[in-house]
């Protein structure tokens, strides 16, 4: 079924199939497919450049980059807070220019580094949030949250109640991959998730974050400065340098890289990490 836009979009145009191969992977059957891709914010030069790769259901994804590289304007066009200059972005084999903005969003989870947590609403209401948005009954949120809370490692009898000021920095971001997994999106984008926390706590996480991923297998995006933390939680690594997308692979053969821009990377590993 074609989504259809609301308000003043008007309705949603025919369905676009992104490019029928790209890196081996069949477009049709795509989490996410970036077919030459290009973005430039007003009155600068282009972002992203020529952008394309295909990432199957199931996979986890790094994007590692220097800063401004374009890194997180990729995610934001992956859930249509931007929409490509030229090229096509499709999730699910659809182009995302046909899929109304809200139900596209719903259908992808989103974790930042600032976690963004309301100060006004509890845990239990900051979790339940996009599944009040979709109408869920009041028990089926209830039951979800819970479910969450445990999942990620916080006592739903202890925090559900707490707001978001009584939380500490690792608790916070716990909360945000909860709401982030709430409406059970098959996607999940992730900007610098464990940036801001203490390397204890954000090796924690990490380990924590590989235990949920083995469980649900969500397709996963991640945004990330950090190697060693890029070859720890993915699968396939991509290597943004400006602009453009100068690896794409399995992690090991991105690491077997000859490439001057990517050589970097590997010479000075992140030692906030150990192998969990």
């Amino acid at each position: 079924m074609i989504p259809r836009s609301v308000g003043s979009e008007g309705p949603a145009p025919q369905v676009r199939i992104a490019c029928a191969i790209i890196d081996g992977v069949d477009a049709r059957h795509a989490a996410i497919t970036f077919e030459s891709v290009s973005f430039a914010y007003p009155g600068r030069s282009p972002v992203l450049q020529d952008i394309s790769f295909s990432i199957p259901p199931g996979v986890s994804a790094a994007l590692v980059g220097a800063s401004g590289v374009g890194k997180s304007t990729l995610l934001k066009l992956i859930n249509r807070l931007l929409d490509p200059e030229t090229g096509c972005v499709a999730v699910d084999g659809r182009d995302t220019r046909t899929w109304d903005r809200y139900v596209l969003r719903r259908h992808i989870g989103y974790v930042l580094q600032d976690v963004g947590l309301f100060p006004h609403q509890t845990v239990e209401q900051n979790v339940g949030l996009v599944p009040w948005l979709l109408h869920w009954p009041h028990a089926r949120i209830q039951d979800r949250t819970r479910e969450l809370l445990t999942l990620v490692g916080l006592s739903p009898d202890e925090f559900a109640t707490r707001w978001p000021d009584e939380l500490s920095g690792g608790q916070r971001q716990r909360v945000g991959v909860a709401r982030a997994l709430a409406a059970d999106p098959p996607i999940l984008l992730m900007d610098e998730p464990f940036g801001a926390l203490d390397p204890l706590t954000r090796r924690d996480l990490q380990r924590e974050f590989l235990r949920i991923q083995q469980r649900l297998r969500k397709t996963v995006v991640l945004v990330t400065h950090d190697m060693a933390e890029a070859r720890l939680l993915a699968d396939w690594l991509g290597v943004l340098d400006e602009g453009a997308l100068v690896a794409w692979d399995r992690a090991e053969r991105v690491a077997a890289s000859r490439d001057p821009r990517v050589q970097p990377f590997f010479e000075s590993p992140s030692q906030t990490l150990g192998t969990p």
